[in-house]
């Protein structure tokens, strides 16, 4: 019995990177723009149609799905998922004109292990590790938990 194996690579291709950027690889990054001193740990995946604010932090073993925003200076912890396809009809669609936006303020930090839904992140929010954000985040605060919750304002 003969098995067929079908590879693709993507490593780092139509990336628009800003000055100072580091990339430790192994990482897939493709058609995102990255901004000025942005870092990104190994083993990181930044789709297509996403855009990495200046000064922002992506940890090792993270995942950004297309159309995510992050603004400046974020820091992105170790193994955090994107998601934009919210499987409506109950499975993945492959149209990408029906998956989700995602926009992350600037200055917010996000937490080891969390899920970031198709939402809206305000500017200043913490995400706690592990937290799953499925709804809007408009209060600067601190947000935990599956669904994630406000546990407290931050002034």
């Amino acid at each position: 019995m003969s098995s067929v194996i079908t590879t693709r690579q993507a490593g780092i291709v139509d990336v628009d990177a800003g000055r100072n950027v580091t990339v430790v690889e192994p990482c897939n990054l493709y058609g995102c723009r990255l901004g000025d001193d942005v870092f990104v740990g190994p083993f990181v995946e930044i789709q297509r149609h996403v855009s990495i604010g200046a000064r922002s932090k992506i940890q090792s073993h993270s995942f950004i799905c297309e159309y995510v925003t992050l603004g400046e200076a974020c820091f992105v912890g170790h193994g955090v998922t994107f998601a934009n396809d919210l499987f409506k009809d109950g499975a993945p669609n492959a149209d990408p004109a029906s998956w989700g936006r995602t926009r992350v303020g600037d200055r917010v930090s996000i937490g080891s292990g969390a899920t970031i839904l198709a939402v809206e992140i305000c500017s200043d929010a913490v995400i706690g590790a592990g937290a799953v954000v499925t709804r809007d985040i408009s209060r600067k605060g601190i947000y935990a938990g599956n669904p994630a919750r406000l546990l407290r304002e931050l002034p």
